[in-house]
């Protein structure tokens, strides 16, 4: 008696293996504690809406994980950035006054002393026998005015310099940009106008003490 060949009758498949063309899981089934609900109802699952996902009741993110930004601490997109703090203008502003009174102010004084020391160097210089060599001796009369005159140079000179970096780092800081940029010309030109104006009233005082103007 011959054997049954094995090949025509294989051994049948496994209770839990599904065809190819089926779906890994299977359709969803209904809970036998609960007819029509989907397959988790029973332990407090809840359907997800379509296009979401919702973890399941009782769910708690693992030890490490930050949970999720809720909604109302989301930054708003697209905002404005608030607008800078204006700045002041009171570094140009004291900038521009120390200029004008290192300029203004020093020229001021220098041609009050440059006139009387003329003046008085004059009247010496007429009442002397003229000499190939400048005498010092005749601004013996007039050395206050000369010490006036050289105090409101130095003072002047300070101010300027104080006026000229001050207005350079106010337009640098954007502090009264202006009246920076305003205290830098005038504190730059304030040595040849306090010059041009001691020259100036220093030969008018020396034409009046000598008689030389009439």
């Amino acid at each position: 008696m011959s054997q049954p060949d094995a090949s025509r009758n294989p051994p049948a498949p496994p209770a839990a293996w599904a065809p190819p063309s089926a779906a890994p899981f299977g359709p969803p089934t209904s809970d036998a504690s609960a007819p029509g609900q989907p397959v988790g109802a029973a332990q407090g699952w809840s359907a997800p809406p379509a296009g979401a996902y919702a973890p399941p009741v009782g769910y708690a993110a693992p030890a490490g994980y930050a949970a999720a930004p809720a909604a109302a601490s989301v930054p708003a997109y697209g905002a404005p950035a608030p607008a800078p703090a204006k700045r002041g203008s009171g570094l140009g502003v004291v900038a521009l006054v120390l200029a004008l009174v290192a300029t203004v102010g020093a020229s001021l004084v220098g041609a009050i002393a440059s006139f009387n020391v003329g003046l008085g160097a004059g009247r010496e210089v007429a009442t002397r026998p003229f000499t190939g060599d400048f005498d010092w001796g005749v601004l013996a009369p007039v050395r206050d005015w000369v010490l006036l005159g050289e105090v409101s140079f130095w003072v002047g000179t300070a101010l300027g310099l104080w006026a000229l970096i001050q207005g350079i780092v106010a337009i640098v800081r954007g502090r009264g940009r202006g009246a920076g940029i305003a205290a830098v010309i005038v504190a730059a030109i304030g040595p040849i106008a306090f010059g041009a104006v001691v020259q100036g009233f220093l030969t008018a005082g020396l034409a009046a003490g000598s008689g030389v103007g009439g």
